[in-house]
């Protein structure tokens, strides 16, 4: 007797590997999409080629953006987004090495510039979206540590939840 089975739908698959720039590229528009939700405006929106625009044209500093996003004008933060970067871990932050250090850096630099408040946000699959910024929260579920960054301003950072962050009230998110 022959067995009718179909067995080559058990072999292992490699799953097809999404493009890391629109994985990127999506998870910038979602974050869009949350504040936008959050504050009731439209005014989140991606940046042109993910900030490095102000970096790559010499503009006039009136249309100079940094990070990742525009944000409205009396927004205190400048966003930097990254999705995946699975092997990566907070533990990096502690040791001051590895890629999220980069991040953070990268993150960092361009608060600086922009004379805003870093925030980094970043998402690994299937887990919250992490936020890294140096101003406290009223939260009761976070992680701070120091950061020997050359910014004097910040010596020390918290780690939240994105979406416990955005629970709370636009004074913290806005110069009101």
């Amino acid at each position: 007797m022959k067995d009718s089975y179909d067995l080559s739908l058990l072999r292992d698959k490699k799953p097809k590997r999404l493009n890391s720039k629109k994985k990127g590229n999506t998870f910038e528009r979602d974050v869009c999409k949350l504040l936008n939700e959050a504050f009731g405006t439209t005014e989140f929106n991606r940046a042109p080629n993910s900030g490095a625009y102000a970096s790559t044209h010499n503009l006039p500093s009136a249309y100079k953006i940094y990070g990742d996003l525009i944000v409205p004008s009396d927004f205190k933060f400048t966003i930097e987004c990254k999705k995946g970067y699975n092997k990566a871990s907070i533990d990096e932050l502690l040791n001051y090495s590895g890629i999220v250090v980069n991040f953070l850096d990268q993150t960092i630099k361009d608060a600086e510039k922009a004379g805003r408040i870093p925030l980094l946000l970043w998402k690994q699959d299937r887990k919250p979206i992490l936020a890294v910024t140096p101003l406290e929260a009223p939260l009761d579920s976070f992680i701070y540590f120091k950061y020997p960054s050359k910014n004097l301003t910040y010596s020390y950072y918290y780690i939240y939840r994105f979406k416990d962050l955005l629970t709370l009230d636009k004074s913290f998110w806005f110069n009101i």
